[in-house]
């Protein structure tokens, strides 16, 4: 379990679907919903990425030296409906949020830190889905710092899902558009059943910070799976909370990664990140985001 206490980790104080009514996930039984609306990359773009990255990093002369962890600028962007009354989101439940972040990078050095926060009221911003019309004008109007300051959205985001982001890779083409969206009922002790301990965050963080799906690639992790060796072959998502002995690949090693971050399962079953994960995180935010 993640505590979520405000003074974890020196944390310093200083995230619908149709016409603006409140997303509320209520399953009792683990339901297949689409918990990440992040776009999983084609064998080409997945490769092209691992090429462009590991360029980078010879460019710097990174290559097999690149030390883990650093402090995360964090712009809060909390997006209401028009008249104010859906969509607010308290200074404590922004920072019991950062404090879930911290609890689960801790691992690789890295640290959370709130820059700003601000708020706009809009109904257009407030149900944006991926991809469309209103979150790029949104994201553009709002969107501050560099590369490696996390732009934060919080709004009743539409089409069923919990959250989205970009990865490190995009900031180049797109940077007004970097940053993670999530689900304002998802943060910690919000009203989405199973999904109210601010664990969409982290794994939409994850996306941002250059992870993909542990299941990416199924049981043959085809065209490199997620990247990482040290997760295991999954044939497809988790959802629920599943046994520690899932094992949707058995010719492969090892069992499903169920409670790892970038999987699916309720945010009381997802606590960590493989070294393998730190391990990626460090390149892909040496090459992109530093």
């Amino acid at each position: 379990m993640k505590a979520m206490t405000l003074g974890m980790l020196g944390v310093a104080a200083a995230t619908s679907y149709g016409q603006n009514m409140t997303t509320t996930l209520t399953m009792e039984a683990p339901e297949r919903i689409r918990r990440c609306g992040t776009r999983d990359a084609t064998p080409e773009e997945f490769a092209a990425g691992e090429l462009k990255r590991n360029s980078r990093l010879r460019a710097k002369g990174l290559r097999g030296e690149v030390t883990s962890g650093g402090t995360v600028d964090v712009y809060f962007h909390v997006i209401t409906s028009s008249n104010g009354k859906e969509g607010a989101v308290s200074d404590t439940t922004l920072i019991e949020q950062l404090n879930v972040l911290n609890a689960a990078y801790t691992a690789g050095n890295w640290k959370f830190v709130l820059k700003a926060k601000d708020v706009t009221a809009d109904d257009d911003c407030f149900t944006m889905s991926p991809g469309t019309a209103a979150e790029t004008r949104c994201k553009k109007a709002l969107r501050k710092g560099d590369a490696g300051d996390l732009n934060l959205y919080t709004a009743n985001i539409g089409d069923g899902l919990l959250g989205w982001a970009t990865f490190p890779k995009d900031y180049d083409s797109e940077p007004e558009m970097d940053g993670v969206v999530i689900l304002y009922t998802s943060l910690p002790g919000g009203s989405a059943n199973h999904y109210d301990e601010g664990d969409t965050g982290t794994h939409e963080v994850g996306h941002w910070m250059g992870l993909y799906h542990t299941f990416q690639g199924g049981c043959r992790e085809l065209f490199g799976g997620d990247g990482v060796d040290d997760t295991p072959c999954e044939k497809e998502a988790n959802y629920g909370c599943p046994g520690d002995d899932t094992d949707t690949c058995p010719s492969d090693p090892g069992n499903d990664p169920v409670h790892n971050f970038m999987d699916y399962v309720y945010d009381a079953c997802m606590y960590e990140f493989t070294s393998g994960q730190f391990a990626r995180i460090a390149e892909e935010f040496a090459a992109y985001r530093a």
